[in-house]
């Protein structure tokens, strides 16, 4: 069987998305008997578990409706699989077929494609939203002024005590284990960045809206405002903005976007 298979055999969503069936899945790795297979589909569940994954984001049990003769139809059980599921299928598959020694080189080659891609919308997001923090840092800048705020680092530290629990710039920065040049906004990701792009915009729009007056009430209300934020994650179940990874700086990202843009001209040029 080709690697082509593989790619025959996959399936798209009412969303776009793709997937595949365990039991076509099964017969493409030339498992006789699925019985056979579901230890397999085992193994895998555990190595997604063990790789910090939720499981049913990859294994969703289903019925699936097959033909049994005469036109007849009954429901069978199967699992619907993500690349990232059938990956971690092959890699726990007999390793002596030559099918399955393909089927990991196809879908290790499909699953490296697809985190390239998905890096390359993470850096457009941090890229974006890092703009879109120095525009509203100004702006809050300028409500801070505007309420008496003399020491604008200390109004700042107030709102990022509040949203990274107690922490200040000093302590994030020290946290993400930065050198003295760089800024920590360079090296947040995308869930870390909205999340301060929202602290920055409410903070912004209380001062003015409340016509908030004094440094200290000013400070107040950056704290407040930035605890909310943090409580809002909390029970949404999110990741606190101090554990979430550090990224590299906004600049690389910014050189992968032009170098693959680059890329994406010369193949439309080759194309043409």
């Amino acid at each position: 069987m080709s690697q082509n298979q593989f790619e025959i055999i996959k399936r798209i969503d009412d969303n776009g998305k793709e997937y595949w069936s365990s039991r076509e899945l099964s017969k493409a790795l030339e498992y006789s008997d699925y019985r056979n297979f579901l230890g397999v589909i085992e193994k895998a569940k555990t190595a997604c578990e063990n790789s910090g994954e939720v499981i049913h984001n990859h294994f969703v049990e289903a019925d699936e409706m097959v033909k049994i003769g005469s036109g007849a139809e009954k429901p069978v059980e199967t699992v619907y699989l993500s690349r990232y599921a059938c990956y971690l299928i092959v890699q726990n598959s007999d390793p002596t077929k030559v099918v399955v020694a393909k089927g990991q080189t196809y879908f290790a080659i499909q699953t490296r494609r697809q985190e390239k891609a998905d890096n390359l919308i993470e850096d457009n997001k941090r890229v974006f939203l890092r703009e879109e923090m120095k525009k509203h840092n100004k702006s809050l800048s300028q409500a801070a002024s505007m309420a008496g705020v003399g020491n604008y680092a200390i109004f700042q530290n107030y709102g990022y005590k509040g949203l990274y629990g107690g922490l200040t710039m000093q302590n994030i920065h020290k946290r993400k284990n930065l050198k003295k040049s760089q800024q920590i906004l360079d090296h947040m990701g995308s869930e870390e960045l909205a999340a301060n792009l929202f602290r920055a915009t409410q903070a912004d729009a209380k001062i003015r809206r409340e016509n908030i007056r004094g440094e200290t009430s000013a400070n107040l209300a950056h704290f407040e405002v930035g605890q909310k934020v943090r409580n809002t994650i909390s029970s949404l179940g999110g990741t606190m903005p101090e554990d979430l990874p550090t990224p590299d700086g906004v600049s690389k990202a910014k050189t992968r976007i032009k170098k693959s843009d680059k890329v994406k001209k010369l193949n439309n040029s080759d194309n043409s």
